[in-house]
C-alpha cells in the first residue's frame, strides 16, 4: 500500500520534516564551518525575514567570515524591527568601532546599557565591558576605562551558548 501511496502521489508514510535552517546554521556554525552556516541563515531568513534570532545570528557569522558591512545591515534590520534589542546594539556598537564610527558606536553602547537586564555573570560581564568602552569613549579617565582596552577580546554568548569576541 505505501508503494502506491508514493507511486500516485502519496506520501510513504513518513512525513518529510521542513529543514529548520535556524538549527542547521548553528550546528554549522558550531563546528566552524561559517560560510554553509550563512547560506543556512539565510536560507532562514528567506523563509522567516523578521525573525531576531536568524538576524542577530547571521551578523555574528558576516562577523566572523570577515564581513562587517553586511553584519551591520543585519544589526540594522533587526533594530528596524526592535529597536531595544539589546544584543543587537551591543554587536553594531562595536562593528562601528572598528570603523572609527565612535559617535554611532557611543549611542549604541547607551542604547544596549538601557535595555540589557541580564543579572547574571554573563549580561554583567558585557554590561561591564560596555560601560568601560563608553567611558572611554567619553574621556572618562579611570581604571576601569582603560580596562576596556584591555577587554576586548572578551567573548559574547551566541543564542546556542556558543561564544564570540565582542568585537566580533
Amino acid at each position: 500500500m505505501t508503494f502506491w501511496r508514493r507511486l500516485v502521489g502519496g506520501t510513504s508514510g513518513r512525513e518529510s520534516r521542513p529543514t529548520d535552517y535556524l538549527a542547521e546554521a548553528l550546528e554549522l556554525e558550531a563546528r566552524g564551518d561559517f560560510p554553509s552556516a550563512l547560506t543556512s541563515y539565510r536560507l532562514a531568513l528567506r523563509e522567516h525575514p523578521d525573525d531576531l534570532r536568524v538576524l542577530q545570528n547571521i551578523a555574528i557569522a558576516f562577523s566572523k567570515t570577515g564581513q562587517p558591512e553586511e553584519a551591520i545591515r543585519a544589526y540594522r534590520k533587526a533594530l528596524q524591527i526592535d529597536p531595544d534589542l539589546a544584543g543587537a546594539h551591543y554587536g553594531l556598537a562595536f562593528l562601528l568601532l572598528k570603523r572609527s564610527d565612535t559617535a554611532h558606536a557611543g549611542m549604541h553602547l547607551e542604547a544596549f546599557l538601557r535595555n540589557s537586564t541580564g543579572t547574571d555573570d554573563s549580561s554583567q560581564r558585557f554590561r561591564a565591558h560596555a560601560q568601560r568602552t563608553l567611558d572611554r569613549l567619553r574621556g572618562v579617565s579611570s581604571e576601569s576605562a582603560g580596562a576596556a582596552d584591555a577587554s576586548a577580546g572578551e567573548s559574547v554568548t551566541h543564542d546556542d551558548g556558543s561564544m564570540h569576541s565582542a568585537e566580533d
